[in-house]
């Protein structure tokens, strides 16, 4: 770590850091729910067996719920924007009822279609943290070269 960055050190970079990991983990759920029926079949079955189990929906909420929530939360501290918290909010109500409840209430086809829905809301909702704390104030930015990027108006 360098100290001639002593902005990289700011607890805010929490927030800027968990929307990037949050839209990484949301699209690692859609790409799951969307391709696994593919991939099923071209993969051998003991690693299928692996991807389908219910229990890959649990070790994902238990990394999105806390990192959302602490971004989220972090972020509409930061630019009052509580209809981020809001999307986010309905996205992360949406994957924990569908990992506890989906496939007995919606069946499998509306299981992965309200994962993916849930997925979007929650990666659509930190972009929108993410946009909205970087139009703030730039200091707060993770990295070196994101501070030559202009900011939104």
């Amino acid at each position: 770590m360098s100290q001639s960055n002593p902005s990289f050190l700011k607890i805010e970079n929490t927030s800027l850091f968990g929307d990037i990991a949050a839209i990484c983990l949301s699209n690692i759920c859609i790409i799951h729910c969307l391709a696994l029926p593919i991939l099923a079949v071209m993969i051998p079955p003991s690693l299928s067996m692996v991807l389908e189990e219910e229990v890959f929906h649990l070790y994902m909420l238990i990394f999105v719920l806390p990192i959302s929530v602490v971004a989220l939360m972090m972020g509409c501290r930061k630019h009052k924007k509580y209809n981020v918290l809001f999307l986010g909010s309905v996205g992360l109500f949406g994957l924990v009822s569908v990992a506890f409840y989906g496939h007995e209430l919606f069946g499998e086809i509306g299981e992965k279609l309200l994962t993916v829905l849930g997925a979007g809301l929650i990666a659509s909702a930190h972009f929108m943290n993410f946009k909205a704390c970087r139009s703030i104030d730039c200091d707060c930015l993770p990295c070196d070269g994101l501070e030559q990027l202009p900011k939104d108006k």
